[in-house]
């Protein structure tokens, strides 16, 4: 994420609080549905959307013949997905959407697109991880508590309460899980790592990082990856140059440290299929080996003044895709590169693609 990205999305975490009896109301009702199929495997793009115009959507590219579906749920459901599309996660056949400024996670059928249930009375859903068929985590913003849930029931069980966070000042991200310790970012206003076990729902542990962990991935070799952003400049938080981490995960401890420059923003942590390459924006696209003890010196993809915003890594072929929201107001484009960095498509999907999910 770019530091214009996170800024506005401080912006919004706020105005979230203050609005939530509006936008909380927001109704779905089902309209004229489109039947239709997509390829069984392939690209889906979450949407954001311009916060509280409730026009998030999704996308679907197909890798092999180039073509590209937008507006998958609205066409399969005759209803807007609704107020900013934050991630997406398949599990069993069912991908499930959060939605983080309606308070919701759509459930729906992959092969169809329809809707088979939803999870709501959520503060500001931010991403769902699996623990079990029974049993799903979901991180908020603004918000001291990470939700539990029954994705079988969609409904909320129970909640996992952060330390040294207020409801005002709460935020935690993404996740990844070794055998039973599960691991999430805390990003804004933050500077952990939190470890948690997932038997008992209780956090064990927490590593200090640099101010506001973006994201989290885990390579290969057990070993966590994070990047800071640094704050911003005037932030009450504070205003230091970003780094990227490299945590071994069973011992908890940072073993690699890369510092960037002052005003630098580097995002968007991400891996390739065997996950022992390393991809991230910092104006433009780098890559690096996971064993490397130096940051490269020249980048995999050159943003030629493009504004990067989110980022993937084909798990088959290592082809790099990355979103441009352009200016955040009209649709957006994402351009795919081979492996080397070399130009193969683009194409135009909803307003602000900011999330990716391989199909």
């Amino acid at each position: 994420m770019s530091s214009l990205r996170h800024n506005i999305q401080l912006v919004v975490a706020i105005m979230v609080l203050l609005l939530t009896t509006a936008t909380g109301c927001m109704r779905w009702e089902y309209g004229t549905m489109e039947e239709f199929r997509v390829t069984e495997s392939g690209l889906l793009i979450c949407n954001e959307g311009n916060f509280q115009y409730g026009n998030a959507s999704l996308s679907y590219y197909d890798p092999e013949t180039k073509s590209v579906e937008n507006e998958l749920f609205y066409r399969a459901n005759g209803m807007k997905l609704g107020d900013v599309a934050q991630s997406m996660v398949i599990r069993n056949g069912v991908g499930w959407i959060v939605v983080n400024n309606s308070h919701v996670i759509f459930a729906i059928d992959m092969e169809t697109f329809r809707e088979v249930g939803r999870i709501t009375n959520l503060t500001s859903p931010r991403y769902i991880h699996f623990i079990s068929d029974t049993k799903a985590y979901v991180t908020q913003i603004w918000d001291n508590r990470i939700f539990i849930v029954n994705p079988k029931t969609y409904t909320v069980t129970g909640h996992i309460t952060c330390p040294n966070m207020t409801m005002e000042s709460g935020s935690t991200e993404q996740m990844v899980q070794l055998g039973d310790y599960l691991y999430v970012n805390c990003w804004s206003y933050q500077n952990r790592i939190l470890k948690i076990d997932t038997r008992t729902d209780t956090i064990v542990d927490s590593l200090t990082v640099g101010i506001q962990p973006t994201s989290l991935v885990m390579d290969c070799n057990n070993k966590l990856w994070t990047v800071t952003d640094g704050g911003y400049a005037g932030s009450p938080y504070g205003y230091e140059a970003p780094s990227l981490y490299c945590i071994d995960a069973e011992s908890f401890t940072i073993e690699k440290q890369f510092l960037f420059k002052l005003g630098d923003a580097p995002s968007e942590v991400q891996l390739n299929g065997d996950k022992n390459t390393l991809y991230w924006i910092n104006d433009d696209i780098w890559a690096m080996d996971v064993t490397a003890d130096r940051v490269p010196v020249r980048p995999i993809v050159e943003s030629r003044g493009t504004k990067f915003y989110g980022l993937t890594v084909s798990p088959t072929n290592g082809d790099i895709y990355v979103a441009d929201a352009i200016d955040y107001q009209q649709q957006g484009i994402v351009y795919r590169y081979t492996a080397a960095g070399e130009l193969v498509d683009e194409f135009y999907v909803g307003i602000i693609p900011g999330a990716f999910c391989w199909k």
